[in-house]
């Protein structure tokens, strides 16, 4: 899964009760690089990610920007050296929906460069669509898009979606997510994102990543490689604030319920309004704020 973590020493110090004690110790870190995406060749866009995953990043990434929708619109990928990885030359990735989404060797993998071909049928990638933007950790689409523009975008319509889900099983999920979080025992410094079937609470596919929007891609893009869209009835459970990227994000994946532990901003709140999306925010312990289409969560006691 490529570099996850690395080992740093640190200098710990600590203050009780009016005692300091200060010692050297090894600390664990998420790893952060970035990751250059390509369409034949040409840059697409550079996003600052853990490495691991990097075919459902890009997958998903694309779906996100209405390039793609199956599987099917993949040809290949091949990973490649990128700069500052000593890398010689191209690893070659299976193609996709025949083999593994990644390569056998992909934990010696350093390359931070993926060159994807789309299928020959799909129109040619607009430079103007593709916007050759930096993505950080912490931003996504970052205001790129309208409303109305992810409306014209979007293949599927979340709003007919007929998915409901219990309010209990719903105030689960973030412990389920926190529970695999494993990288996040270790490291302390990762977001989250599941996908879980609304009606059972499955868990379907968990992801961790240093930024919350590559974390959101790469679940999205497990699905698509799994040839699941649009995700009609499941619930993307994320481990941050519900962002109008994040909502963005599963309205073109055709995710019907977004629940987040922490707020919503107001323009993530209008866009699932717009997009009959169901978004819950503040999903802590045994209550949760339901912002838009609050029909979806059935409760079983009187609403008061």
């Amino acid at each position: 899964m490529g570099r996850i973590t690395t080992r740093t020493p640190v200098t710990r110090i600590a203050l009780n009760d009016g005692d300091v004690a200060v010692r050297r110790r090894a600390d664990t870190l998420v790893v952060e690089e970035p990751l250059e995406i390509r369409i034949a060749g040409e840059p697409l866009t550079v996003t600052m990610r853990t490495p691991g995953n990097d075919l459902e990043l890009a997958a998903g990434f694309l779906v996100s920007e209405g390039v793609i929708s199956t599987a099917a619109d993949l040809r290949s990928a091949i990973h490649c050296g990128g700069p500052g990885t000593g890398a010689a030359a191209p690893t070659s990735l299976s193609t996709i929906g025949v083999g593994p989404a990644e390569p056998a060797t992909s934990s010696e993998n350093t390359y931070n460069v993926l060159d994807i071909a789309l299928a020959p049928e799909l129109a040619p990638l607009v430079t103007d669509i593709a916007r050759n933007f930096y993505t950080t950790s912490s931003c996504g689409v970052c205001g790129t898009a309208s409303i109305e523009a992810i409306e014209k975008q979007s293949r599927y319509d979340v709003g007919t979606d007929a998915a409901a889900v219990d309010a209990t099983m719903l105030a689960g999920l973030p412990d389920a997510l926190r529970a695999g979080q494993t990288v996040f025992d270790k490291t302390g410094g990762l977001h989250a994102a599941a996908l879980f079937d609304a009606a059972s609470g499955e868990l379907l596919v968990l992801r961790e990543d240093v930024g919350r929007h590559n974390a959101v891609d790469k679940v999205i893009g497990w699905a698509v490689l799994e040839d699941r869209l649009p995700l009609s009835g499941i619930v993307l459970q994320v481990s941050g604030r519900a962002s109008f990227e994040l909502v963005q994000k599963a309205v073109m994946a055709g995710i019907p319920i977004l629940s987040a532990v922490s707020a919503p901003s107001s323009l993530a709140v209008e866009l699932a309004a717009a997009s009959g999306l169901t978004l819950v925010g503040f999903v802590r312990g045994s209550s949760m704020n339901v912002y838009a289409r609050p029909d979806r969560v059935r409760v079983t006691a009187a609403v008061r």
